[in-house]
């Protein structure tokens, strides 16, 4: 339903182009939200001048990597099921060397090496510049691990390679870390305290992708709206900046409309948003560009006041709904997507129906709704009892999956009979007959390809629709071509 990184790419490993000069294979694969995946293109990058080419044959690589994610226990069953296969081919294969990368490598730092002695090298976040010294430890016979979380790596110097691109779309990152400590969250202890990206490194990076021939960028960040550059640091020492650092900052509405301003026939889309940080400045901005789309990613995580308390999320329910009635009025054209949580600890059966009913009033156009999952380390882990029943957790989920649904249904059949902007990016998974790409506000689009090639700005009359795919005739070249 619109996501940003689709289920199916979740674990793939990643390939690109192959240095004639490379001797030594690394396999690479990935997991959990688009940053990791951006992440692992960094790391692509930097292996790449350091003597790696990339393979999908698990079983020629001389080094394994694993982007891994810490945000529900699931997924770190999920990687150490994987853990577990690439020990079994390494001892087929014992020159082959493991590594553990991103969010569940700071988690559990030591324990991956000295307890469980399931990897070679373990790798934070803040620390893929030092792959290629760790890589030298373990050459040496001895366990590498650095999970130094830093207050000024943004990567911003990097090149990223383009590991999973199909040559029109591209994640482009703009701030790592996060300053809200909401309670469920493993975020500000794996990725540390955020920081923004220097301006013209993110413009250097979209003229470079424009020069290649993408047609759309998301610029991405823990949260998004947060975006605050002032000559490097933290965002939390803003307050001791200098009057000519303060005077010359850019925040996220001037770096949006700086990107739109400078790349007219580039589509921009951002992810993900906060609701205390999202300013009624950057919706009047994403009105008055047509490339920047019309989709704002808002997680709620609850529409009960008293779970949102207890999550420490930083606006209440009534909040949360003025800016929606805001999104509304400013950008009415706007798609809304959601995050929510079913079932956190003292979640009663009046603060469900309290989610159920924000979810009536916002209608969002999809969204991604996980039952609560215990998190170590976080305060929810650590001070609250995890006291609904997986049954009970089970139920509520459904009932908002299930709302969700019919919602979804509804905010497509808006679209039927109207003509959209929509930007091809593959082949449709049903039929090699029909191209697949997305309208403004992030909606799938399906339509016949006639002499349509991927990477061309179509526009395309719907005339039908499921829950999440509207289905169409192409009329002709958009202005964005």
């Amino acid at each position: 339903m619109g996501k940003i990184i689709e289920e199916e790419k979740q674990g793939q490993s990643l390939v690109l182009d192959k240095k004639l000069e490379n001797t030594k294979k690394l396999y690479i694969e990935s997991y959990g939200c688009a940053m990791n995946f951006s992440d692992s293109e960094i790391v692509a990058s930097i292996l790449s001048n350091n003597g790696y080419n990339t393979t999908q044959i698990l079983e020629e690589a001389d080094l394994v990597l694993v982007n891994t994610c810490s945000i529900r226990d699931k997924a770190e069953q999920t990687i150490r099921k994987r853990l577990e296969k690439y020990n079994a081919v390494k001892r087929i294969n014992p020159r082959m060397k493991v590594g553990v990368l991103g969010c569940m490598a700071e988690r559990l730092k030591e324990k991956f090496l000295d307890e469980e002695k399931i990897v070679d090298l373990v790798v934070g976040p803040d620390a893929y510049k030092d792959l290629p010294n760790l890589l030298a430890e373990v050459e040496e016979g001895r366990d590498a691990i650095n999970v130094i979380l830093s207050k000024d790596e943004t990567y911003g110097d990097i090149s990223p390679v383009r590991l999973m691109s199909n040559g029109i779309t591209a994640l482009v990152s703009i701030t790592r870390g996060c300053d809200n400590m909401c309670t469920f969250c493993v975020v500000p202890f794996t990725r540390g305290r955020e920081r923004s990206r220097e301006p013209q490194s993110i413009m250097s990076e979209i003229q470079d992708l424009w020069d290649k021939g993408f047609k759309e960028i998301t610029l991405l960040g823990q949260n998004v709206d947060s975006y605050l550059w002032y000559g490097g640091g933290l965002k939390k020492d803003f307050v001791n900046a200098s009057e000519m650092q303060k005077a010359t900052s850019v925040d996220f509405d001037n770096l949006l409309e700086m990107v739109a301003v400078g790349f007219p026939k580039m589509r921009i889309r951002f992810s993900t948003s906060n609701p205390q940080d999202m300013h009624e400045s950057v919706l009047h901005v994403i009105a008055k560009y047509p490339n920047i789309c019309k989709h704002i990613h808002l997680p709620v995580q609850s529409g009960s006041n008293r779970i949102l308390s207890a999550m420490n999320r930083l606006h209440s329910r009534e909040q949360y709904m003025t800016l929606i009635d805001k999104i509304k009025t400013i950008i009415p054209e706007s798609s809304i997507s959601q995050d929510m949580i079913a079932g956190f600890p003292t979640e009663t059966e009046e603060d469900h129906q309290d989610t159920l009913s924000l979810m009536d009033y916002v209608k969002y156009s999809f969204g991604y709704m996980y039952s609560y999952s215990e998190r170590p380390g976080t305060l929810a882990g650590r001070k609250m009892k995890d006291d609904v029943t997986d049954e009970t957790k089970a139920r509520r989920l459904q009932e908002i999956v299930d709302l969700q649904q019919k919602h979804a249904w509804l905010r497509s059949e808006e679209f039927i009979g109207k003509t959209v902007e929509v930007l091809v990016e593959k082949l449709s998974k049903k039929s090699a007959a029909e191209f697949s790409g997305r309208n403004s506000q992030s909606i799938t689009v399906v339509f016949p390809k006639e002499n349509y090639k991927v990477g061309d700005f179509v526009n395309v009359k719907i005339e039908s629709c499921t829950s999440g795919t509207l289905k169409g005739v192409a009329v002709e070249y958009s202005e964005m071509n």
